[in-house]
């Protein structure tokens, strides 16, 4: 069982920028796990935004390519998404989500996931 905690969440406006982390615990392995970033804005389907797979491979969805970066500190067992250029339509609930075994490539695929954070707010005012 792997256990996400988010932070880093928060108000800011257009233009700004903002980190968000996810802490991993339990049974985290040794080695690399796949760790991914989505999004859910109010009465929207939740989106995967950026991921990261065993090899390091990142994959990014359109809507965030050059403006969000994705990054793992695995001594800290740390997921961090650094946000710029933030747009009001990127204000939604953020969630980090690991799988249960190493993997090469990510699926934005809500089902291929198997461990979900709790999610940390982030409101973009324009």
């Amino acid at each position: 069982q792997v256990h996400l905690v988010e932070s880093g969440g928060g108000s800011i406006q257009a233009g700004g920028s903002l980190t968000v982390s996810c802490k991993a615990s339990g049974n985290t392995y040794n080695n690399r796990v796949c760790m991914a970033w989505f999004r859910q804005a109010p009465g929207k389907e939740r989106e995967g935004i950026a991921g990261i797979d065993s090899h390091d491979y990142i994959t990014y969805a359109d809507s965030v390519k050059g403006r969000f970066t994705i990054s793992i500190d695995n001594a800290k067992k740390t997921l961090n998404l650094e946000m710029n250029s933030l747009k009001p339509e990127d204000t939604a609930m953020y969630y980090c989500a690991a799988k249960r075994d190493l993997c090469a490539g990510i699926s934005f695929r809500l089902s291929w996931w198997n461990f979900w954070g709790q999610g940390t707010q982030v409101t973009v005012s324009s």
